[in-house]
């Protein structure tokens, strides 16, 4: 099959647009506002895009809380979501007024961070503390601008639980990382295979 996005003619019940850029990581977003109140949501628009320095983004549909924290405050903390973490993690995700805490909402504990001022998921295995470097609105291919907003930052210190250390290696296993697909779906990693990239 083929359609044009910007008819969205596939003739399908559902888009599948998102189902095919899948699976995706999900940054379990934490900040605060101005006035120090906590906000956590979860975003799976959200990666890693450099490494030197460690940068990674998410992407908001729509100007919401956690976006106008970070410009306001110039940190926030990704914190990784684990299986166990999943129904917390969707409980995060509810439309809270403003103020209203999703931790408490999702019956999470808060952990300090070392760097910033917004808090971590106490029971995440591991969280990235993160200075703001840029917020950008999103345009399309016309110039226009569309209500999504992506957010970048880097990565000034990093959080790792040692049980998911062995043999000096994070054991991606151990954390069992959830990920988004489309739809409703979502996916969990339980096993990984090696492969060697070629010299030549």
């Amino acid at each position: 099959m083929f359609y044009e996005t910007s008819k969205n003619d596939h003739g399908l019940p559902y888009n599948p647009f998102k189902a095919i850029v899948a699976p995706r990581p999900i940054g379990w977003i934490s900040s605060l506002d101005k006035g120090g109140r906590p906000n956590l949501a979860p975003y799976s628009f959200f990666n890693a895009v450099a490494d030197t320095p460690p940068i990674v983004m998410f992407s908001s549909n729509g100007y919401k809380d956690s976006v106008a924290n970070i410009d306001e405050t110039g940190e926030f903390v990704c914190n990784m979501v684990s299986y166990d973490l999943r129904d917390a993690m969707n409980a995060s995700s509810a439309p809270l007024p403003h103020g209203e805490s999703e931790f408490e909402r999702a019956g999470l504990e808060t952990a300090p961070s070392r760097l910033v001022k917004a808090p971590r998921v106490a029971k995440a295995y591991t969280a990235l503390e993160c200075k703001h470097l840029r917020t950008i609105r999103l345009q399309d291919v016309d110039g226009k601008d569309a209500d999504n907003w992506m957010v970048l930052g880097q990565v000034v210190a990093v959080y790792i639980d040692d049980s998911v250390i062995v043999d000096g290696r994070l054991d991606i296993t151990r954390v069992r990382p959830l990920t988004r697909l489309g739809y409703k779906d979502y996916a969990v990693t339980d096993e990984v295979f090696e492969m060697t990239r070629p010299q030549d």
